[in-house]
């Protein structure tokens, strides 16, 4: 299981930021923002209504409402969105997307890349949760980085739209940790979500995408943009595939079936087993990215 800090937290009053920014994107890259002007008398009995731009807007818990881009298949990972290129990483560093569902080892691989990469590089991380911010205080609690190096943010109700449709509530905090350290890699790591969330390419130029064996080993072939396109697809908690009777060597199939040969990796994160070769992944499309070489 992935691990939870065990004492009770005494969370901080959520701050409110504005930050205001100044983007300069690639032909063919629009920057999705919530639209805050839409005629809320026509919205339907499950909450829904249709914006002046035709999209089907919904909120969550009196937050700011947002559309999603519609899924027609499960994608493709020799089509998938590559990273934009010729970004300005003095304005926002490197930065690595880090999704998968509730449970499958999110927090616990953000706590081994911070450790893997922190001696070696300047390294600062966002957390991503809905209502609280256990997972920022988890990483705080077991020393991954300096305290003032980690954000933690609250997305409410819609955690995919925070790194996908509006992203504008991590792209501020990434950028001051930028700034204020100098930092070669930023990690991001998303709320728990479902097989449809995936990272905005304007927000992470490296997506690793986690899921775990203990859900069973038909989760590789349901597909959805995380396993088909990110970077990297990671399959979590190997150790756990004879007490739950997944098979490996299917997930193994029908990981390079659904991926079309996209790398991906077995890993026990909590146990070390994996994360070396993560790091590898990660380090050389940073190389080849920034122009940096690897420490």
């Amino acid at each position: 299981m992935e691990p939870h800090a065990e004492d009770q937290h005494q969370h901080e009053e959520h701050q409110h930021h504005s930050y205001d920014h100044h983007h300069h994107h690639e032909e063919g890259h629009e920057h999705h923002h919530h639209s805050h002007d839409h005629h809320h008398e026509d919205r339907n009995a499950d909450g829904y209504w249709i914006g002046k731009d035709g999209k089907h807007y919904h909120s969550h818990d009196g937050l700011p409402p947002h559309t999603h881009e519609p899924l027609d298949s499960p994608g493709y990972f020799s089509r998938r969105a590559q990273r934009l290129a010729n970004r300005d990483f003095t304005e926002r560093a490197f930065t690595v997307g880090i999704g998968g569902p509730v449970g499958s080892g999110k927090t616990a691989l953000m706590l081994a890349l911070c450790t893997a990469l922190r001696d070696k590089y300047s390294v600062a991380a966002v957390t991503n949760d809905i209502f609280t911010r256990e997972d920022g205080e988890f990483l705080v609690k077991h020393g991954a980085l300096p305290a003032e190096r980690i954000k933690a943010i609250e997305t409410g109700g819609c955690p995919h739209a925070a790194i996908r449709e509006d992203i504008s509530i991590n792209l501020g905090p990434l950028e001051e940790l930028s700034r204020s350290f100098s930092t070669d890699i930023l990690l991001c790591e998303s709320g728990g979500d479902n097989l449809a969330a995936n990272f905005s390419r304007e927000l992470a130029d490296y997506i690793i995408y986690i899921i775990d064996v203990a859900g069973g080993d038909k989760i590789p072939r349901k597909g959805g943009p995380g396993i088909t396109q990110a970077d990297l697809l990671v399959i979590n908690k190997t150790d756990l595939a004879e007490a739950v009777g997944a098979n490996l060597k299917v997930m193994e199939q029908d990981a390079l079936r659904m991926r079309d040969g996209g790398p991906f990796v077995f890993t026990q994160v909590k146990h070390g087993v994996g994360v070396k070769e993560i790091v590898q992944h990660l380090l050389g499309v940073w190389e080849e990215a920034t122009g940096k070489k690897m420490v």
